[in-house]
C-alpha cells in the first residue's frame, strides 16, 4: 500500500492502531511540546494521548507529497479529563521526511495556535458556565 494511503488511514483512526512500521527506528519527532528520537518514544507519546484524552479525533484536511517530504494539514481535537471535560482543538500541519526506503525519518508538527491559546480553550466561557 502507498505510504500516503497508510497515513490517511492512520489519521482516520488516530490515536488507535497506528502503523509504526512506516517509521525508521531512530525517527526524529518534534512538536511544540516534545522533541526526541526513536519510534519507541513516539509510540509512548501516542499511547499517552490515547489513554489520557477522551474522544480524540484527527481531521485530515490535506495531504500531499513533494519529493521526499509528505505534508499534511489537520485539526486534532479531544476532550480533556477535567471535571467539565472541555473540547479543545489544535489546527496544525506536519512535515514527514522519507529516506530512500520510503520510511519516515523525521516527523515535525507545527501548530497554528500557541500553547497559551490551547490552554485558554480549557477555560472558555462556555466551559466555565458548565461548572457554575
Amino acid at each position: 500500500m502507498d505510504i500516503i494511503e497508510i497515513l490517511k488511514e492512520d489519521y482516520q483512526r488516530f490515536p488507535v492502531n497506528q502503523t509504526y512500521s512506516i517509521y525508521a527506528q531512530d525517527v526524529y519527532f518534534q512538536d511544540p511540546l516534545n522533541k526526541f528520537h526513536g519510534v519507541k518514544r513516539y509510540k509512548l507519546m501516542i499511547k499517552f494521548m490515547e489513554t489520557l484524552f477522551i474522544n480524540t479525533k484527527m481531521d485530515l484536511h490535506n495531504i500531499y507529497r513533494e519529493g521526499d517530504t509528505i505534508k499534511t494539514e489537520w485539526t486534532l481535537s479531544w476532550n480533556t479529563p477535567l471535571p467539565w471535560k472541555p473540547r479543545v482543538a489544535v489546527p496544525g500541519r506536519s512535515e514527514l521526511r522519507l529516506n530512500a526506503q520510503e520510511m519516515i525519518v523525521s516527523h515535525i508538527d507545527y501548530w497554528n495556535c500557541s500553547r497559551l491559546d490551547l490552554l485558554k480553550q480549557h477555560f472558555k466561557q462556555t466551559n466555565r458556565q458548565t461548572i457554575m
